[in-house]
């Protein structure tokens, strides 16, 4: 029997789907995976790059952004869908809204009554096992326990995914398969190496500015060569966040910290629930022996 593949990716905010893993969507979702982004927040507290909808934010102006990025979010989602089929739509944890952007660590959106990074923990973790529950996924992507770059929502999403999954197991007795989304570090090398011209006002990183893995941790790389321009596009649906350079090869954010658009993306597998024999190869499937 044909396996029926089930892909769940767990993100805080709106465009760290693109950003972290929106090859792997792209690709999973071309070979006919059943793919399924879960986003936490709506990312209110985000940073507005431009003028055109700079009012929205949160401090000191209408606090409307969470709303604008759904439709980032959707049409990101779009662009990463292959032609011809029904768009993969936004799903969020709770619902749009339920729980909110707590922002960067000690600021003051982290004392919001709806603040994820202090939502009840135990709500968190119930809501995250329906979901699981619900769709039975065989693998799914989550964040490493830094939160990528620190941010209390990643953290929260890790935490909470730790704390779901091994329950959901317990009811779905079947093989489920867990990766954290990283930056594999030659990549980022030879990424940064790559670069041609800096576009004005954006700076390279420092060194160990951006977060990464030593090469020997990582499980699993996932070629997106061949979706590569979806990814590009997918990125630049999220313009409040996300500036994509003229040569479709690096992005910045709004610090305008240059980074690269990886035509690999990589994952350190962190659990395996229900197989006996654990590969310790590097994979290029995410699926790689399920059966």
């Amino acid at each position: 029997m044909t396996l029926s593949r089930r892909l769940l990716l767990l993100h805080a905010h709106p465009d760290d789907e693109s950003l972290m893993t929106g090859g792997t969507i792209a690709r999973y979702l071309a070979e006919g995976v059943d793919v399924r982004v879960l986003t936490f927040t709506l990312g209110e507290e985000g940073e507005v790059i431009g003028d055109q909808w700079a009012q929205l934010v949160a401090a000191g102006g209408a606090d409307q952004l969470g709303g604008l990025r759904i439709g980032e979010l959707a049409a990101a989602l779009s662009e990463l869908t292959p032609e011809g089929r029904e768009p993969l739509a936004p799903r969020f944890l709770g619902g749009a809204g339920h729980w909110r952007d707590s922002g960067m660590a000690g600021a003051p959106s982290a004392a919001h009554p709806r603040a994820l990074a202090g939502a009840d923990f135990d709500d968190v973790v119930a809501a995250l096992v329906g979901e699981l529950v619900e769709f039975a996924p065989q693998v799914v992507v989550t964040y490493d326990p830094a939160g990528t770059y620190g941010h209390p929502d990643h953290q929260t999403v890790h935490a909470v995914s730790a704390a779901a999954i091994p329950v959901a197991v317990k009811t779905l007795d079947a093989q489920l398969k867990v990766y954290e989304s990283v930056t594999q570090s030659s990549a980022l090398l030879e990424g940064l190496g790559a670069v041609g011209a800096i576009p004005d006002g954006w700076r390279m990183p420092t060194a160990g500015e951006l977060p990464s893995y030593p090469d020997d941790r990582i499980t699993a790389e996932i070629d997106v060569e061949a979706v590569y321009r979806r990814k590009v596009a997918a990125l630049r649906a999220h313009a409040t966040q996300v500036t994509v350079a003229p040569s479709g090869t690096e992005y910045a954010l709004s610090n305008n910290i240059l980074q690269p658009i990886g035509r690999r993306e990589h994952f350190i597998r962190t659990g395996w629930y229900g197989a006996d024999d654990v590969s310790k190869t590097v994979e290029n499937d995410l699926f790689a022996g399920l059966s």
